[in-house]
């Protein structure tokens, strides 16, 4: 697991109800028990600490050792940068403490006359996974006393060694490492302590995946993303504009090419509208289209654009040369599942509900959450791109992992909602995400966005009702 993967554990695990002070405390203790496990009690103990949440492990660390131990809390820097409330909440607890020893050094030079000989463990609660570059004063000044103790104090770090992976880093006797094994850390041995993390958090996804996947890259109109949608056909222009329009709140621009029979219906500034000739689309429109994929940062294609056999020759051949990311969605699938080596080399994502998802592979998801996931990724896996499988619980894979989304309602049933998640995941690619995040996150916004008309309205609303929601359930998600 990556950094990243930390913060998003920590966000989704509150949206779950986990709050960071519980994972705080659980952390914290979790140390304190190793290390008693290890050393045994009756000891005399030095905890260093910063301000960050990696500090804020250690106080609690200190409390629960103070117990049985005679602990001395070193706090390395100014106490009113203590960032988090979680690690405010648990400083101002360790200080009205009798049985713990603080002492506040804001100076390097404080530091470096320390005598630490008395002390058989050594706490580093200094710097925790986050921070880039050799540390910098007083920390530096902390780490570099710590290790003139090595091999005399047992030496145990929180999380990782501070200062990794730079040079100036603590020489621990091991790092208590929480929930799994770092991997991706070498040089130092680990121990593992686990702090109420619920399993699903390896497959839910929630607002710390949109967090990272809502990043805006510039300040320049385009740079956030531009998306075309192709879709509509004499049949339906409802479709196409509903995926453009939930897309629109997503990405700087959004080119709306449908065929000029039903584009006469939409009237809609904030979309560029590219009217085709005719009712249909058809294969002497490929070029054309290609041309104006070649401008943009991702695809949808489906909404809306019929099944009528010059349609699907036209899908087919778009799909062939078309060499940006794509949602292949609804009408397109069906195209799609005629041919599927259309498909090899694409990065794409696939919208299936149940049916479609039959239509594709010839067997129908059943069963559990766990068995309807593990035949997602068998056929992500066969096709080499992403499936978003809609359902009451959607699943999402790129053949190697599976995520899954839980927001929605029964609401959603409502015609056009396919379409709003459609341009959701199609401008979450266009902002540069990978298929299984930008899928994944895509059916997380569409299903918060279908909760809070439900909030509103009931359960008798409309899909443009969600597209219109978007905005603010980016909102709520940034704010999270």
């Amino acid at each position: 697991m990556r950094i990243e993967d930390v913060y998003i554990w920590d966000i989704n695990a509150k949206w779950l109800g986990v709050s960071p002070f519980q994972l705080m405390e659980n952390a914290g203790a979790g140390v304190a028990k190793i290390i008693e496990e290890k050393f045994g009690k009756g000891l005399k103990i030095a905890v260093f600490s910063g301000t960050g949440n990696n500090g804020g492990d250690g106080f609690v660390t200190a409390r629960h050792l103070s117990f049985d131990n005679d602990v001395t809390l070193f706090m390395i820097g100014d106490e009113t940068k203590i960032r988090s409330d979680e690690a405010k909440h648990n400083w101002e607890i360790l200080k009205k403490l009798d049985f713990v020893k603080i002492k506040v050094l804001k100076d390097s030079s404080y530091i470096k006359s320390l005598d630490l000989s008395g002390f058989d463990v050594i706490v580093d609660a200094l710097l925790g996974a986050g921070t880039k570059g050799e540390p910098r004063e007083p920390i530096r000044s902390a780490i570099e006393k710590i290790n003139e103790y090595a091999g005399k104090a047992k030496i145990v770090s929180v999380d990782l060694p501070s200062g990794y992976p730079s040079n100036v880093r603590v020489k621990c006797d091991f790092a208590v490492t929480f929930q799994w094994d770092k991997e991706e850390y070498e040089g130092f041995e680990r121990v593992i302590a686990k702090i109420g993390y619920p399993k699903e958090l390896y497959h839910l996804v929630g607002p710390g995946d949109a967090k990272f996947a809502l990043k805006k890259k510039g300040e320049h109109k385009g740079q956030n993303g531009k998306l075309l949608v192709i879709g509509g056909s004499e049949d339906y222009f409802g479709a196409p504009y509903l995926a453009a329009k939930a897309a629109s709140y997503l990405v700087d621009l959004v080119y709306l090419a449908m065929p000029e029979y039903s584009a006469r219906r939409i009237n809609d500034p904030n979309l560029i509208l590219r009217p085709f000739d005719g009712k249909n689309f058809r294969k002497e429109d490929v070029e054309d289209i290609l041309t104006l994929a070649e401008g943009v940062d991702a695809v949808v294609i489906g909404p809306g654009i019929g099944t009528k056999p010059e349609t699907k020759e036209f899908i087919l051949e778009f799909l062939r040369w078309c060499e940006k990311p794509v949602v292949i969605d609804a009408d397109a699938l069906k195209a799609v599942a005629e041919d599927l080596d259309v498909l090899k080399g694409k990065k794409f994502v696939l919208t299936p509900h149940a049916g479609e998802f039959r239509i594709l592979f010839g067997e129908k998801p059943e069963g559990s959450l766990e068995e309807k996931a593990k035949l997602v990724m068998e056929k992500a896996n066969a096709v080499g791109g992403t499936i978003l499988l809609k359902g009451v619980y959607d699943i999402t894979s790129d053949g190697k992992i599976w995520k899954y989304n839980k927001t929605g309602n029964r609401g959603m049933t409502t015609g056009g909602t396919g379409d709003v998640l459609a341009g959701i995941v199609g401008a979450l690619l266009a902002l540069g995400n990978e298929p299984l995040r930008a899928a994944s996150v895509g059916a997380f916004l569409n299903g918060i966005a279908g909760n809070m008309v439900k909030d509103e309205m009931g359960e008798n609303f409309t899909a443009l009702d969600v597209a219109k929601k978007v905005p603010f359930v980016i909102k709520r998600v940034l704010e999270f």
